[in-house]
């Protein structure tokens, strides 16, 4: 595979990466928005299971030392085509800043964990509406 080509896969991944975040962050604010502004959406609840989902796998993740596969996928195919930087496009440099920074382990641990108290939360303060039952 060309290493054009491996970039390529290797900044698609950085964005669906980037678009995961951008979900699960965008997300809650959201359902505390539609809460207010009385939105019918944010109370949808396969938006809400899903959402859910997304924050318990990142917080378990956090918990368990473990790093994100969409980083090493990402990484993995940068290395294959001999780029160890983002020395890249623009759009490339800003999506990484964006997403990667450093801090130690136990600040994104209580990041993530504060975060996704808050998701659990939500589903008392705004709660999911049932799934119509179909007879």
């Amino acid at each position: 595979m060309s290493p054009q080509l491996l970039l390529l896969l290797a900044d698609a991944i950085l964005l669906i990466h980037v678009l995961f975040v951008a979900f699960v962050v965008l997300g809650l604010v959201a359902i505390y928005a539609g809460y207010f502004l009385g939105w019918r959406w944010v109370r949808n609840s396969f938006f809400r299971i899903t959402h859910l989902c997304a924050i318990v796998y990142v917080v378990v993740q956090s918990w368990l030392g473990m790093v994100c596969p969409l980083t090493i996928w990402e990484m993995a195919l940068r290395a294959k085509a001999g780029v160890d930087t983002y020395g890249g496009s623009f759009i490339q440099y800003w999506l990484h800043n964006l997403l990667y920074f450093t801090a130690p382990e136990w600040v994104f641990m209580l990041v993530y964990t504060l975060f996704g108290s808050l998701v659990v939360a939500s589903w008392f303060v705004v709660r999911p509406r049932p799934r119509p039952r179909h007879h």
